[in-house]
């Protein structure tokens, strides 16, 4: 499928998320943090790298805090712009080691936090404008989560959160994009088949 089809497949999906309403994103994220801790990949995880939530995504600021309280090292990344990649921090108290980044999203603060070699994260929980259930998914153009998890993190497991109406049949894939290994929703676990 050419780029102009993914890009409106990413506008059109993205637009029906941002019109939900706040509270229902809320209880939706909720219901998708419990359905992940149903799963051993994620709970047996020593170091997780979690996305930051920005404005409609699946909220994970929650679910940062559940993996600190249950003493969990946490990663979260930020954004180089100038190398088009990710890098990892720690986090110990997502309200007070995180500030606006890229684009506004909340990064960790890179002068005041330890970075992680990526080698050493586990699993990596990625945020997505579109997904499938056979591990396909679109992010939002960048390739960031893509090339941190082919060149910097290719051991890491890897987590999609999404609400159940991000999902489409089949994700249009470019040769770059990485595949999933789960797709958690509000409604469901998705383990992709190999």
């Amino acid at each position: 499928m050419p780029e102009p089809d993914r890009q409106q497949l990413r506008k059109t999906i993205l637009a029906a998320r941002n019109a939900l309403a706040k509270a229902e994103r809320a209880a939706k994220s909720r219901a998708i943090a419990q359905r992940l801790w149903q799963l051993d990949a994620f709970a047996n995880a020593r170091l997780p790298f979690i996305y930051v939530h920005f404005r409609s995504e699946v909220e994970t600021v929650g679910l940062i805090r559940q993996c600190l309280e249950r003493g969990k090292e946490v990663a979260v990344p930020l954004t180089l712009t100038a190398e088009k990649r990710l890098d990892a921090y720690l986090v110990k108290d997502p309200c007070h080691d995180l500030r606006a980044g890229y684009c506004g999203i909340p990064e960790p603060d890179p002068e005041r936090l330890p970075r992680v070699p990526p080698d050493r994260i586990d699993v990596v929980v990625l945020p997505g404008s579109v997904f499938d259930a056979r591990g396909g998914r679109l992010g939002y153009g960048g390739g960031y989560y893509d090339r941190f998890l082919d060149q910097e993190a290719p051991q890491a497991l890897r987590i999609g959160l999404a609400y159940e109406m991000q999902l489409v049949a089949a994700v249009p894939l470019a040769p770059h994009d990485q595949r999933l290994d789960y797709l958690v929703t509000e409604e469901r676990l998705i383990t992709v088949s190999p």
